[in-house]
Order: C-alpha cells, then structure tokens, then sequence
C-alpha cells in the first residue's frame, strides 16, 4: 500500500523534516563527506554509524534513507508518527518499532554535479536552492532495482516490474543538462518518482508528468506535495505522447525514458517493451508535434551501433521531417557483452540462480547479434523546434570527456549561435563582430626550441570544454577579437601584416570563423 495523498497531513510532515533539518545540507552535517558519498554506492555501514545518537534527524536518516526500524517514542519526537502510520509513510514491527514504507530522501537543487557517471545519494542537482525530497520504493533509491533481491516480488509484496526509483545518475545528469528558463508549460515523460517535474515545476507555471505505470504516477504526486509543488504538477497515465491532446504544445519537454536495449520488457522504469532503439526513436520523431516554437526537447537514450552504418547518420535520420534543430552527444558506447552484464546487475539477477543468469544473457547476446549490433550507444540528444521556414541544423558527435555542470546554459548558448550562423552567409560574418569567449586559452605544441609550434590549441574551461587545432592566422584572429572591429577588418589588418593578399584571406578564413563560433570559442558581440 503507498502513502495517502492527504496534502494538509504532508505539509506537516514536511514541517517536521524542516524543524530536525532533515534536508540534504543537514544530512551532509550530520554524516559527514565520507557517508555520505557511501550512500552513493548503497553503502549504509558508515551511515548507520553516524546516526548512533539520539536526534529527531538522527531518527529520520535511519528511518527512510536506511531503512531501519526506530522505537515509537523516537519517531513520535522527530514527526506526526500517528499520522505518518495512518497514511502509510510508516508501519509498526513486531519489536513495537516503527518502519518506513518508502524512501524519503532530501534533494538539494543548489548542488551541482560534476560527473554524469552516477548521482550522489542524498541528491544533487541543478536549480534553485530550497529544499525538496524525492519519494521511491525502498531499495530502489540508487542503484536500479539490484539491491532489493532477485524475486519476482519486493518484501512489501511489489511486482519489481513496477517499481519505481529515486535518485541516480541519469536522472541527475538530465538534470544538469536541462536549458532552465521561465516556461508557460512543461512535460516530464516518463516521470518515475518525479524529479525531472519537481525541478520544472521551479521554471513553469504548469507540469505535466506522464508514465505507463500507475504506481510510479503516485510516486510524482507525492514528491511534489512534500516538495511544496503539488498545485503546478498534473499527471497522466499512459504511454509517450499518448496522454496528450492532439493540439497539446510545450514549451519544454524533458524525459529519461526505459531507454535500456533488451530482450524483453522485465522493469517498467528502464525497458520500453520496443523492439532495439525504437523507443528512443518514437520520442525523437514525434517530440516535434509538441513543441512551441523554439521549445526544447531533452533526453538522454541508448541506440544501436548496427555493422556497416555510421551511428551518427543513423540518429540523425530520425530528425528527418521533425521540423527540429538538434544536437546529439554520444558520452559512451559499450559492446553487448559489458552492456547486457550492467543491465543484468541493475536488475539484480547476479544474485539469483547461476542457470537463469546465464540464459538471460545469452537472450541479450542473441537479440543483438540477430540486429547486427556491435555497442550501444549513450548520450543525450537535445531538439529545438526551429524557426518557421528554417533549414534545421543536425549535429551528431562523440564527446566523452569531462564538462561543466550545470551544461544548460551552454546547450541553450549553443543553439543560439546555430540561429546565428544560419541567418549570416561568409560575407555576414565578416561584416560581424566577435568576442573571445571567456576561459579560453591558447596552447602550442612543438619540439623544445623550435622557432614556430608544430600546432596551436584553443581550449575551452567552461561549458563543453573543448579543445581546437588552429593555424597562427586563426590563433592571431581570436586574441584579437574583443568587439571593437568587424571580421573583416581584423583579417585585413593580420593581411597587411603578414604581408598577405587580403581578398584571399577574406575567402579563406570565413569556415574557420564559422567553426569556431558554433563550438563556442568565439560569441557574436
């Protein structure tokens, strides 16, 4: 049974967890760095003890991120524990304890992550600094369903095809990546236990949470009542876009879709019950349908790496007709073997019988090869319902390394200059003025005491933090970019200097100028 949705009974338990600080930074107090990035890995020894004394926080960490039994008169102090047991937060043991039915845990959208590898345990996010806690199934808060056994069932009697998780890596890189600004309307597909609504529910005036499972549709309500949100979020059973009216637009739509490639539909959150990648590939091809004019669509997907195609040509066929411009970054591939072996261990089945392991993963190994797939693909594919009449802009790269979180800002920049570079021809941009973008920095590589470096690099140390190779024309050309002069009176200058024909570094230096600024060394003034 979950939790009654009872908002005046929520809004004091959510009291409670403000009076005993049970919040991110409290919790972070209390348990100190080292436990409470155990948490992160499902480690709760460390944690447990931390909370040895005898606090209302104390009673809370061990009662819903630990999962432990407290005694009645401990949670009476810490919480309305008649309420909390009459509406299904909590339940009594036979020890005359008290238990948690669901993981509480606090989520601080004033901490920014710096890794798009996994998620700190308490919660770390981009947005605005107030508090707010993420309702899951127990065991499922971080990690997938692989600490909860490997059943057919949860203790408390749940299917695990219908659990539903909190906090973890990929919710909270989508978090970081989401281009935040004032929006009229949003849309969280796929909600889960709502954090991709909670943190829209900041920037919109109204969310929309859609998901095929009922339970995890609870899950969102009670997220953002306790979150103090439960008057901007509505939700909707049902699959993708099926939810929705037909005329239905938005200005943002964000989703962390079941993306995982399998052989079956075993866990509602993770496995779209499509065939290879076609899941990822209905949202990107319909997101168009329901997107105001210039509204994003954010998601992160898996898709196939099939023999004999290029991935890249292959995700971006699936913007054809969409009316959308896009930008599709792969963060890392893995062939089957080491991708059916991770979805396994989520799934908890290297824990059960050796025998149904091992077919289990011969099905993955034979669903692929029957594809022709030799890795699979992650990243996350950004759209942006382009301007009327406009010729959408398709990027598709590989881009593994470490960026800046949060990326929004940068994802939202980036498609700002695309509008840029479309409405400017060569002679435009040479009639245009730049402006070196800030923390960039120029390295040159040679042989030790050579009179002229072998290459120059432009290096980024913000947003996506790249790096570029320029020629000492395109080195010379940025430095001296600060807005006062025009393209082309900067290259005519560095023509008469160099002693070169200006009319053919005019023709010869626009392309490097246009790749420079739609990777963000160089902004439009």
């Amino acid at each position: 049974m979950l939790p009654t949705l009872d908002p005046e009974r929520i809004a004091r338990l959510r009291e409670a967890f403000l009076a005993a600080d049970y919040t991110a930074d409290g919790c972070l107090e209390l348990l100190g760095a080292a436990a409470y990035a155990a948490l992160a890995r499902s480690e709760s020894v460390p944690a447990l003890r931390a909370t040895v004394g005898q606090g209302p926080l104390q009673t809370l960490v061990r009662l819903f991120l630990l999962q432990r039994g407290v005694p009645y008169p401990a949670a009476a102090v810490a919480l309305p524990v008649d309420e909390a047991l009459a509406d299904g937060w909590l339940v009594r043991t036979p020890e005359s304890d008290v238990r948690a039915t669901v993981d509480i845990r606090p989520y601080a959208n004033d901490i920014a992550e710096t890794s798009d590898a996994s998620g700190p345990a308490l919660g770390a996010a981009v947005g605005d600094a107030a508090d707010a806690w993420i309702v899951s199934d127990l065991g499922c808060a971080v990690g997938g369903a692989g600490g909860i056994g490997s059943g057919a069932a949860t203790d408390q009697g749940v299917p695990r095809s219908e659990l539903v998780l909190g906090v973890g890596g990929a919710s909270t890189t989508l978090a970081n990546i989401t281009v935040r600004r004032p929006v009229r309307r949003a849309l969280d597909l796929g909600t889960g236990s709502g954090i991709q609504a909670l943190h829209a529910a900041r920037h919109a005036g109204h969310v929309v949470a859609t998901d095929v499972n009922p339970r995890a549709l609870h899950f969102t309500r009670l997220t953002a009542e306790l979150s103090g949100f439960g008057d901007r979020v509505e939700v909707r059973e049902g699959s993708l876009f099926e939810p929705l009216g037909e005329d239905e637009r938005f200005d943002l739509i964000v989703s962390n879709p079941p993306f995982v490639i399998s052989p079956g539909g075993r866990f509602t959150y993770r496995d779209g019950g499509m065939a290879g990648d076609d899941l990822c590939r209905s949202l990107v091809t319909q997101a168009g349908e329901h997107l105001e004019s210039g509204g994003y669509c954010q998601l992160l997907a898996n898709w196939q790496h099939v023999r004999g195609e290029d991935w890249r040509e292959r995700v971006a066929g699936w913007l054809a007709g969409t009316g959308c411009d896009a930008w599709i970054v792969q963060r890392d591939v893995q062939d089957p073997t080491t991708y059916a072996e991770l979805w396994l261990r989520d799934g908890g089945d290297h824990r059960g019988p050796r025998e149904e392991y091992e077919r289990r993963y011969a099905d993955w190994l034979d669903t692929f090869e029957a594809a022709k797939v030799d890795g699979v693909g992650f990243g996350w594919i950004t759209l942006r319902r382009a301007p009327e009449g406009a010729m959408p802009v398709v990027v598709a790269e590989e881009w593994p390394h470490a960026v800046e979180q949060p990326l929004g800002p940068a994802i939202d920049a980036w498609f700002t200059r695309q509008d840029f570079l479309r409405a400017h021809d060569d002679a435009g941009l040479l009639a245009a003025r730049f402006r070196l973008a800030d923390e960039v920095v120029q390295e040159q590589v040679g042989a030790p005491g050579a009179e002229d470096p072998e290459h120059v690099i432009l290096r980024q140390n913000r947003g996506m933090r790249r790096a570029t190779k320029v020629d000492t024309i395109g080195a010379g050309f940025a430095g001296v970019c600060d807005g006062t002069l025009t393209a082309g009176e900067i290259l005519d200058a560095i023509a008469q200097l160099l002693h070169e024909d200006p009319v053919l570094l005019r023709d010869r230096v626009p392309g490097q100028i246009r790749v420079l600024v739609e990777q963000g060394f160089l902004l439009p003034a």
